[in-house]
């Protein structure tokens, strides 16, 4: 296994620079793989854009020292739970959860500034997890295909029902909503 303080030494080597002063830090695809994150990232104090993806992690840890954390790239994990992501509450962006086993969309509602949540092909399995998302007024773009929720739906009433849910959002699954879905998710269309 790789360890984060590992790969953190890893990539200062290879980019030539202190992981400290950046703003983006690629921990992508290690191998051995991480699987565990741990403080040594708490010390990236300029860092928007975290990758971690395509490892071996199974939980979300605190993030006290990434005051500037805006995306936090996580997918292809073993991540069961979002979870202890308050320290980023106030400048998360993006949260990429995608191929995870995650079943609940718990911890996230603290995520006041979250304009795009991947999170696809997880085990999200009721409809009622995305009434967590309602609360989120920036929430703008959504991937939820390959969850369990979508199982025996065409994908045109699985976006209906996304959008019934989190009438915010402006993109569902890579698309663009539509007027004309707007106003059947609004009820508007119910007659027609």
């Amino acid at each position: 296994m790789t360890t984060c303080a590992q790969a953190l030494k890893n990539w200062e080597a290879a980019n030539n620079m202190s992981a400290e002063d950046a703003d983006y830090i690629k921990l992508y695809c290690q191998v051995p793989p991480i699987i565990k994150m741990d403080s040594s990232l708490n010390g990236l104090r300029n860092c928007e854009r975290l990758a971690l993806s395509t490892n071996a992690i199974d939980r979300i840890i605190p993030l006290a020292g990434m005051s500037k954390l805006k995306i936090l790239s996580l997918g292809r994990n073993q991540i069961k739970k979002i979870e202890k992501l308050d320290d980023v509450a106030e400048t998360l962006e993006e949260l990429w959860l995608s191929y995870n086993q995650i079943n609940s969309l718990d911890g996230v509602n603290v995520l006041r500034n979250l304009a795009v949540l991947y999170i696809s092909n997880n085990q999200i399995k009721s409809w009622s997890e995305l009434d967590k998302l309602a609360g989120l007024p920036n929430l703008r773009d959504v991937l939820f295909v390959g969850n369990p929720i979508y199982e025996d739906m065409t994908r045109e009433a699985a976006r209906i029902e996304v959008l019934r849910r989190i009438p915010q959002v402006a993109k569902i699954d890579g698309d663009m909503v539509k007027p004309a879905e707007r106003e059947l998710a609004s009820g508007v269309a119910d007659g027609a």
